[in-house]
Formats: structure tokens, sequence, C-alpha cells
């Protein structure tokens, strides 16, 4: 006689069957993180910088110090909402951008132009150096509603105030309404990220 599968029955002693542990890497089943981070490279993106100031140690004083410039190299920026003017950065969990905007709203954002390379690659650094000297050779002015250095010669700048945080995996989504927005620069292209590298167009 063929051997046929048991069958289970409402009030049957009989143990269900384990469920299937979850992949170790946590994607979709069959998905690497080498995988995924390669297929995402071929979307391409602009670059920006995203910038804040740390709030004064304090801030009841006027004549107390300010607090130190923060800057960050994002490539996931996008607009979000004409009305209410909304943009989204994400950013990675736990890095000193994410700390400082869970502590206060403003921040701002310069869109880099192709000659604006350097920009980028000093502030994506790892292990990097005080943002103190990163800021030290770069011109810039500061944002009137935020404080936050705006990159001089940027296609763009944005001065925000966060309206919601959203956790994302091993980031977190910022979406801020923009305050401010000026044009300083008309001359050049904007500065790309494609496959693992920052390029210009055409």
């Amino acid at each position: 006689m063929p051997n046929t599968p048991s069958l289970t029955y409402p009030g049957s002693s009989a143990a269900p069957a384990a469920p299937l542990p979850p992949p170790a890497s946590g994607h979709a089943e069959g998905v690497s993180n080498e995988e995924f981070r390669a297929a995402m490279s071929r979307l391409a993106s602009g670059v920006v910088l995203v910038t804040a100031q740390e709030p004064s140690l304090d801030p009841d004083d006027p004549l107390a110090p300010r607090g130190e410039d923060v800057g960050m190299t994002a490539t996931a920026f996008m607009s979000v909402s004409l009305d209410p003017p909304l943009v989204l950065v994400s950013l990675r969990e736990g890095s000193r951008m994410d700390d400082l905007l869970a502590e206060q709203p403003l921040w701002a954002v310069s869109v880099l132009t192709e000659s604006q390379r350097h920009i980028a690659g000093r502030f994506a650094m790892k292990g990097r150096i005080s943002d103190r000297l990163l800021f030290a050779d770069i011109p810039y002015t500061r944002g009137e509603a935020t404080g936050a250095p705006l990159a001089g010669g940027a296609l763009a700048t944005l001065e925000c105030r966060t309206e919601q945080r959203v956790p994302a995996g091993d980031h977190t989504l910022v979406i801020g309404r923009v305050l401010t927005a000026t044009l300083p620069s008309a001359d050049g292209g904007p500065l790309t990220y494609f496959r693992g590298r920052y390029r210009q167009l055409g």
C-alpha cells in the first residue's frame, strides 16, 4: 500500500509543522546584500550636501558659542510634495546627522554641481576628520532660516524644518518642509552618482 501523508483534524494531538526560518540576510528569499546593492547602483541619482548646525550649549545665553556645523553627502534625496513644499532625505540610522536631526529640526540641502565632486567626496569619507576642518576651505553662506551652511556655487539650496521622521530598516527617512529655496548658480550641470562613482552629464 503506498505511503500517504497523515492528516491532522481539529482536536487531534499532532503537532503543527514548524514555520520556515526567515532568510539570514533579512531580505526576500534569494536576494543578497550584494545583489540588492548592485541593482540599485544602476539608478542614477543627484548628489547633495546636507548640513545642520548643532544647538548652542546654552541657548539662553546669546554670547554662548554656537554649536559645530555638521555635513554629509547624500544621494537618496527627493521632492515629495509641492503644496506644501516637502522634501525627503534618507539618513543612516545612528549617524551623526541622524542623531543631530533627532534633537533639532532645522537643516539645509545644497544641490552640488559637477565641479563640486571634491565636496561630495570629502563629506562622504568614513572615519573622517572633524566637520570643522571639512568646512574650513569651502566657500559657504549661512542660511537665514536655519543657520546651516549653504555651499557656495551650488545649483540650488533649500532650508528645511523636519515634519516627520520615519524609521525604515537601517535608515531614517526625514521629511522636511522647505522654508527657503534659492538658485545661487546657473553654471554647469548636476553632479550625479551612478554605479558607485560620481559622474557628470554628457
